[in-house]
């Protein structure tokens, strides 16, 4: 199985149990079973080298899988030229920073429609990562992806939609399908597996299924209002969707193999793997469904 799972940043138990540097992390989640790691510059790029190196040391040596979620703060739709300019360099600087960890996937949230009407915010945002695309490309940070990211609130960019559009610009770009952020903005959307089945059939529609196979995943449960997100639970927070089952059979049923990062919240590295663990039983249950047909 080449799928992967992981927790977006650091659990609290991995405090609790005494530890205090993320150079820790990949040794303490391959014990604990799982393959992949979300760093989290969300609140600014101030990883210095020399961390980011040995982190990437410890996850080689540990065959971790490593991403890196760019500041919140992104907004690729910004009317503002200078800010839009400020934008791109946060996403430069987070892919420095991923090169220094040798990570593989950075991922962005595209921005905001602010006080514009949503196309004309759209259109911004897409030349503005056209621009990043064509930099980023020209340069040795050429083989790690880009991954924008569907958002949860109905004022963000970020439909399905939206960041398959972004997608569309290069083929070396890699969609972040958050399911909970969906689910959210949507009012609820993903209940059964033919919700999950029409998300994946558009990926593959939009960007074909290459591309789809590998998508990166966010997963958690997340409450909602009228305006979309409102805040992130734990998987044992039954009274929020989505539920993993349903993604499960359908990643099983189309032989894919995404990067699955939990953001729970507090216990990322314990709900990744339950995900995991639901993925398991699905994949052989589905594979003594099929020696027994035959």
């Amino acid at each position: 199985m080449n799928i992967k799972f992981g927790p977006s940043g650091n659990s609290e138990s991995f405090y609790e149990e005494g530890y205090k540097s993320s150079l820790n992390m990949p040794k303490w989640l391959k014990e604990k079973g799982l393959s992949a790691y979300e760093y989290s510059c969300t609140k600014g790029v101030r990883i210095k080298e020399i961390t980011a190196r040995k982190i990437g040391e410890e996850a080689k040596k540990n065959n971790i899988f490593l991403s890196i979620h760019a500041p919140y703060y992104i907004n690729l739709a910004n009317p503002d030229r200078q800010k839009r300019e400020n934008s791109k360099k946060y996403i430069m600087d987070t892919l420095l920073a991923a090169e220094w960890m040798e990570a593989k996937r950075v991922v962005f949230h595209p921005g905001s429609v602010g006080k514009l009407e949503r196309q004309k915010a759209f259109k911004i945002a897409m030349d503005t990562f056209e621009e990043v695309i064509n930099y980023v490309y020209k340069k040795p940070l050429k083989d790690i992806v880009l991954c924008p990211e569907t958002m949860g609130k109905r004022n963000q960019l970020g439909t399905l939609k939206e960041v398959l559009e972004l997608c569309k610009l290069d083929n070396k770009i890699v969609p972040t399908i958050d399911f909970g952020h969906l689910h959210a903005r949507n009012g609820g959307s993903l209940k059964e597996k033919k919700d999950f089945q029409e998300i994946i059939d558009k990926i593959e529609e939009q960007i074909g299924q290459e591309r789809a196979k590998k998508i990166h995943i966010h997963f958690s449960r997340i409450e909602f209002t009228k305006a979309g997100e409102k805040k992130h639970w734990t998987y044992a927070d039954y009274q929020f969707g989505p539920n993993f089952d349903p993604l499960a059979e359908v990643l099983v049923e189309k032989n894919m193999t995404p990067v699955i990062i939990c953001e729970s919240r507090g216990t990322m590295a314990e709900d990744a793997l339950i995900f995991k663990k639901i993925y398991e039983e699905t994949y052989f249950r589905q594979k003594l469904e099929k020696c027994a047909i035959k």
